[in-house]
């Protein structure tokens, strides 16, 4: 199963593709998504383009973005808000359902410290990724949340597997 990871960002969406086979897991790609133009509408356009060409082009089977916590600047959060609902967007428009995972549910996912920092973060990925060439924090943020998706996924199978054995 191929799996897109994003990290929304109105300047820098991180994006990461991880193909799970069971508890293997490989890296495919990853990157950022730099938004153009002055204003927030341009904005948003560009990194809507951006993400549907990633979409089209890595094919992925399912896709996880992180949710938006609310910071002081309410302006900021609005607009990151935005920017989220290109990232859940996007995918929705391929027909992929999409997870959504709190940033310390990612991280205790990935490092097993919901309050990891950035270095841990890109260590971690790095571990289980081997290889991977991670563009930026953005991106091994988003790598991080297409290896939680992952893990979710592969737990859900489980659980499904056992009720229907049950049942």
């Amino acid at each position: 199963m191929r799996v897109l990871g994003i990290d929304p960002g109105l300047r820098n969406m991180g994006w990461g593709i991880i193909e799970a086979d069971g508890a293997r897991l490989r890296h495919v790609g990853n990157g950022v998504c730099h938004s153009k133009g002055d204003d927030l509408a341009a904005r948003l356009v560009s990194l809507h383009e951006a993400l549907a060409h990633i979409v089209a082009e890595y094919a992925p089977d399912a896709a996880a973005v992180e949710q938006t916590f609310v910071n002081k600047d309410g302006a900021g959060t609005l607009k990151l808000g935005q920017a989220r609902g290109i990232a859940v967007l996007v995918p929705a428009q391929a027909g992929l359902k999409v997870g959504e995972y709190a940033p310390n549910a990612v991280k205790k996912a990935v490092v097993g410290n919901g309050h990891a920092d950035k270095r841990q973060i890109l260590h971690m990925v790095q571990l289980q990724l081997p290889g991977a060439d991670v563009a930026g924090p953005d991106a091994a943020d988003a790598l991080a949340i297409a290896i939680c998706h992952a893990h979710h996924l592969q737990s859900a199978g489980h659980l499904a597997r056992a009720v229907a054995r049950a049942g």
